[in-house]
C-alpha cells in the first residue's frame, strides 16, 4: 500500500526538524564540506553530528564521499539548496508581518496611551 503524498511530505518535513540537520544543510549550500570543518562550524559532539548526518544520508538529500582519512559530504542536488533558499524567504516575509504587525501594535498602545492620559486629566 503507498503512502499519499501528504504523508511522505510530512515524514520529509520531520526529518528536517532539527537545527543541525538545518545548518548542516545551510553549510553545504555553497559546496561540498569535510566532517571536520562541519565540526568547528557547527560545534557539536562528533556524535551527535554523525547522527545527523547518517539521517540526511538516508533520506537522500546529501552524499558522502571518502577521500583518504577524510568524509566529505555534500548535497544530493540543487533542489536542497533550493528549499534552503525558499525557507530563507518564506522566514523573511513571516518576520516582516509580525515586525508590520508589532509596530501597529505599538502604535495603538501609543494612542490608548493618550487618550488614557487625557481621560485623567479631564477627570481632575
Amino acid at each position: 500500500m503507498s503512502v499519499p503524498l501528504y504523508q511522505a511530505k510530512a515524514e520529509f518535513f520531520r526529518m528536517l526538524g532539527h537545527p543541525v540537520r538545518i545548518r548542516t544543510l545551510e553549510l553545504l549550500q555553497d559546496s561540498p564540506m569535510p566532517v571536520r570543518d562541519l565540526l568547528t562550524a557547527i560545534e557539536v559532539e562528533p556524535s551527535t553530528l554523525s547522527q545527523h548526518l547518517a539521517v540526511l544520508r538516508r533520506s537522500g538529500i546529501v552524499t558522502s564521499q571518502r577521500e583518504g582519512s577524510t568524509v566529505v559530504y555534500a548535497l544530493a542536488g540543487g533542489d536542497v539548496a533550493d528549499l534552503m533558499r525558499a525557507a530563507r524567504r518564506i522566514l523573511t516575509e513571516v518576520i516582516s508581518g509580525q515586525n508590520e504587525l508589532l509596530t501597529e501594535l505599538r502604535e495603538a498602545e501609543e494612542q490608548t496611551g493618550q487618550l488614557e492620559s487625557k481621560a485623567e486629566v479631564a477627570a481632575t
